[in-house]
């Protein structure tokens, strides 16, 4: 897992998730259309939403297996839970057909709270559980680029 900040990338970030995240920065606006959008084709594209947080109790942490997801906020606020060990097997296992699996929690999570123009990555077997609420539940917009790294 990697947290940062658009606005200020480091210099140690690699390569391909830094010339990711510097697309989002130059094409992504308030104009820009909901849904996903190709960068090169199904190796690498985002999805850009707009959707409420909800109270922790309520959200089912997820996990990857051919995708790595750098998620932005682009305005709110967001809080994201995360653990490297899965707990326990999957609730929902969709992937073979859709690259996620659900489950409650990850085990021993931790959260980190994202405001705008934050970014997280998440590695394949990552667990993580987003749209947590910071306070009251918020609306917010944020663009999930997904990378193949099969």
């Amino acid at each position: 897992m990697i947290v940062g900040n658009i606005h200020h990338l480091q210099p140690w970030l690699p390569t391909e998730l830094r010339d990711a995240i510097e697309f989002v920065k130059a094409n992504v606006t308030a104009a820009t259309e909901l849904g996903k959008h190709e960068i090169d084709g199904s190796r690498l594209f985002y999805l850009l939403s707009e959707d409420m947080t909800e109270p922790l109790a309520a959200r089912r942490a997820e996990f990857h297996a051919r995708y790595l997801d750098i998620q932005i906020l682009l305005k709110g606020q967001e809080g994201m839970t995360f653990s490297t060990l899965p707990n326990g097997k999957p609730e929902t296992d969709w992937l073979a057909d859709k690259d996620i699996a659900f489950l409650p929690e990850g085990a021993q999570e931790k959260t980190v709270i994202l405001s705008e123009g934050d970014f997280v990555v998440f590695w394949p077997g990552e667990v993580h559980k987003p749209l947590c609420a910071v306070g009251a539940p918020a609306k917010v917009r944020k663009a999930v680029v997904k990378m193949r790294v099969e």
